[in-house]
This record gives C-alpha cells, structure tokens and sequence, in this order.
C-alpha cells in the first residue's frame, strides 16, 4: 500500500531532506577518510564526526517507509538492512578503535563505507526511488 500524497508531503520529504544533510556530509568525510593518513588526531575527530552522522542517517531511515518493492509491517524494506548493517557496524568500530584492534576497525569501517554509502546510495539512485525521480524525472 502507498502512502498518501499529504502523508509524503508532511512526513517522508523532511525525513528525506534531513537523511541527505547527514549522508552527504557523512560520504565525503567517509571517501576522505578512506584516502587520508590514519591515526592521528584529526583522523580520530573526523572519524567521531562521520561516525555520528552514519548513526543519525541511520535512524532517520527508520523512520522512512520503504516505497519501493516487498515491506515488512508495511514499513520496512531491504535498503533498510542497510540501516541495521549501520547501527551494528559503528559501535563495533569504535570499539575495536578503542581496543586498538586496528584490523577489525578497519574491516568494520570499510563494509560501513562500501555498504552503508555505496552500495545503499547506488540503490538510492534506481528507478522508483526519490533520488531518481528528482535527478532524472
């Protein structure tokens, strides 16, 4: 079932602006982090930052039906496992950081970035979807 054209209008595009004030600021840091020198201070205080921001674009999508294909509870749909694969990753990678386990660190932040931007933000671009509708349409 869809949602209304007033429930769209009141509920899902404010989610979806304030989704992309956190997830553009959150690719960028995330590709600059993925190139830039490791461990230093800034790294950790970027690092802090971009964590923050995936967490909140995480939780913002909770709160976003799915409008494309198959839901469950007539709310969620696949991309939101990207938001599942968001909250489990971040704590896990802060707290390897801590830990100073840099391999598990690095291996959690790097399926974050591959599976919470790129592959989540390339589905954010297919047909039916809002992105798409708004660069393509």
């Amino acid at each position: 079932m869809a949602i209304s054209l007033q429930e769209y209008q009141t509920s899902y595009l404010p989610l979806a602006y304030a989704h992309l004030a956190t997830v553009i600021p959150a690719f960028a840091i995330g590709t600059y982090m993925m190139i830039a020198r490791k461990g230093d201070r800034f790294h950790r205080l970027l690092g802090k930052g971009y964590m923050l921001l995936m967490l909140t674009t995480a939780a913002i999508t909770l709160f976003m039906p799915a409008l494309v294909g198959p839901r469950l509870l007539n709310h969620f749909g696949f991309i939101h496992l990207f938001s599942v694969l968001t909250i489990w990753s971040v704590p896990k990678a802060y707290v390897a950081a801590r830990k100073h386990d840099i391999k598990s660190h690095r291996s959690s932040m790097i399926g974050l970035y591959v599976g919470g931007l790129i592959i989540a933000g390339g589905f954010a671009f297919m047909p039916g979807r809002l992105l798409h509708t708004w660069l393509f349409a």
